[in-house]
């Protein structure tokens, strides 16, 4: 029997190593098929720090691998996704006009259910080693829907509020906080319009907080129940919409519109998916020293995003290239700094050796931004059906 075990354990250990040896080879060849190529990266361009980022990250890989990366802005991926269903209905099956995206959510599960993804793939970079897929589900899962290595994180996000501490001196714990606090200070609240996406993921919390079954919130959307679990969400923004900013008959346009506001003390309280808004904005100006950042006491919304290979990429071997070194300690450290983005990781610090965590540890926290520990309590996405039937049904109660 001993003997047994030490053959199988060998076996097995001789089967790894060869498997790592032929990953290995595999990957230099696609590193040497990528030397050349020209990738248009289809991302948000909407934040002068990302655009600047994704800059810097194009330069890194053009001196290191020879690979030309374009972003291509791109006000909403929606539109890009529809742009790779175009041309798959017009059989253009090579040389797509995108080769790599910044996806996530909705976008993703329109895109995997229509087979217009390339892959698997990331199981085939290096770096994708380091992701701690153990203990962020959101590295595997987008919103509830099975990555299964068709799209690779890039960083992660959480629904923040902001306050100026020298007008607030306690910010709402709670959506029911929130309206009490309206209540108190009618003009000084509001948030993005729907279907903007900093809007939709406001009335998400709203409904995870206030629905009497948020478990029914994980699964696809049930049209026969949707009018008794959405009613208190309804019920809650009937209330809160009057006492807003504009008395709730405007919007701004987006999460970076409320900052001006918030600046010139419009509103009292403003929102983010990024952690660390608060501090780049001060770094910036755009916000006085005294703003700060909180979260709500049962947790906030939060997510991962990702990067994405469209089926007919022309590139995809440099597609490749470009998202393992997004998922690089270098570049997963310098995105987290929020002198230049603020982007948590979705790296495990247990997975990364002592030289790459010091990339980690130099970070500084600025005092706008919540430590860690604070961030801990993360409410999962609703299934992805939701945000479509959400928005509808805001749209036809409130779009003016």
């Amino acid at each position: 029997m001993k003997r047994f075990s030490f053959h199988l354990i060998l076996g097995l250990t001789m089967v790894l190593l060869l498997g790592g040896i032929a990953h290995a080879g595999e990957w230099e060849d696609i590193k040497k098929q990528a030397r050349g190529q020209t990738v248009y990266f289809n991302a948000w361009g909407g934040s002068q720090p990302i655009n600047d980022y994704i800059q810097w990250a194009a330069n890194e890989v053009k001196n290191d691998y020879g690979v030309k990366v374009i972003h291509v802005k791109a006000i909403d991926i929606a539109g890009v996704v529809s742009r790779i269903m175009v041309e798959k209905s017009a059989g253009k099956n090579e040389g797509g006009s995108v080769d790599l995206m910044w996806i996530n959510g909705e976008n993703f599960k329109n895109m995997k259910s229509n087979a217009l993804l390339y892959g698997p793939f990331s199981q085939k970079l290096p770096h994708y080693a380091l992701v701690d897929v153990e203990n962020k589900q959101t590295t595997v899962f987008d919103f509830t829907v099975p990555v299964d290595n068709m799209e690779s994180p890039w960083g992660m996000a959480q629904l923040v509020f902001m306050y100026d501490s020298q007008r607030l001196d306690h910010p709402p714990k709670n959506m029911t906080g929130l309206l009490e606090f309206a209540k108190k200070n009618p003009g000084r609240f509001t948030y993005p319009g729907i279907p903007g996406f900093h809007g939709t993921t406001f009335i998400k919390q709203a409904m995870l907080e206030l629905c009497a079954d948020p478990d029914a919130l994980s699964r696809p959307v049930d049209e026969q129940a949707f009018d008794d679990l959405t009613r208190p969400l309804w019920d809650y923004l009937d209330a809160l919409h009057p006492l807003m900013w504009r008395k709730g008959k405007a919007f701004p346009e987006s999460a970076s519109k409320m900052i001006p506001l918030l600046n010139d003390n419009e509103i009292f309280i403003s929102l983010s998916f990024n952690p660390n808004e608060a501090a780049n904005a001060i770094a910036n100006s755009e916000l006085p020293e005294s703003v700060r950042t909180y979260v709500h006491e049962s947790g906030t919304i939060g997510n991962s995003h990702f990067v994405a290979i469209p089926f007919n990429a022309s590139a995809k071997a440099g597609a490749m290239v470009f998202a393992n070194f997004l998922l690089s300690p270098n570049a997963q450290a310098r995105k987290s700094d929020p002198k230049v983005w603020g982007d948590p990781t979705v790296l495990g610090m247990d997975k990364l050796s002592p030289a790459q965590k010091t990339l980690f540890d130099a970070i500084e926290t600025p005092e706008a931004t919540l430590p860690a520990k604070a961030l801990a309590k993360v409410l999962p996405e609703p299934h992805v059906s939701w945000v479509t039937a959400l928005e509808k049904a805001w749209l036809d109660r409130y779009h003016q």
